[in-house]
């Protein structure tokens, strides 16, 4: 009787040992957003653009702006300011609030933007890491307007989280300015 159950226990241990057994791999979640379509925003201020129909905006009275994505819980503040004889102190406290986040960023790398026909020039500042504002920008005539913008998220800032949704905002800004007309 031994024999048959160290037999069996052979077998056994002999039919069970086939494949190896791994862990499954982690899954990611994958987003998709809807491919978004534009429209134009007049106001009584000294421009206009166009923004996602899957945004909305809320003007104050000195022409400040908030451009809210309440799926992607996100806001990006818009900041119109006008020149007099002061752009280049403008430009400057612009890139100064920009560059504080050098503190928690991995890298900043910015972008120009320059149409003549439309006389807007402005830059794209992208801010990679757990920063508080991964996307900021400006725009101006150069003369009159300077329009400066930033975006937020109302979560805590996780950069591998957020990114998918950093990168679909960041074709919005990218268009926004690509259709800002001065007044």
């Amino acid at each position: 009787m031994r024999k048959i159950y160290a037999l069996l226990s052979i077998v056994i241990l002999i039919l069970s040992c086939g494949e190896e057994v791994l862990p499954k791999p982690k899954p990611y979640l994958k987003l998709q957003y809807p491919k978004p379509t534009y429209k134009k925003i007049e106001s009584n201020c000294p421009f206009s653009f166009e923004i996602s129909n899957l945004a909305t905006i809320k003007f104050k009275n000195n022409c400040w702006a908030s451009i809210e994505y309440p799926k992607l819980k996100a806001t990006i503040y818009i900041t119109y300011r006008d020149v007099e004889n002061n752009l280049e102190e403008i430009l400057k406290e612009v890139e100064k609030l920009t560059f504080e986040h050098t503190i928690k960023a991995d890298a900043i790398n910015s972008v120009p933007y320059e149409n003549y026909n439309k006389k807007v020039f402005g830059e794209l500042y992208n801010i990679d890491g757990n920063v508080a504002t991964n996307i900021q920008f400006r725009a101006t005539d150069s003369v009159k307007h300077v329009l400066l913008g930033a975006l937020y998220f109302y979560v805590k800032p996780n950069y591998d989280s957020i990114i998918p949704a950093v990168k679909y905002i960041q074709k919005d800004i990218v268009h926004l300015v690509e259709t800002l007309e001065w007044k």
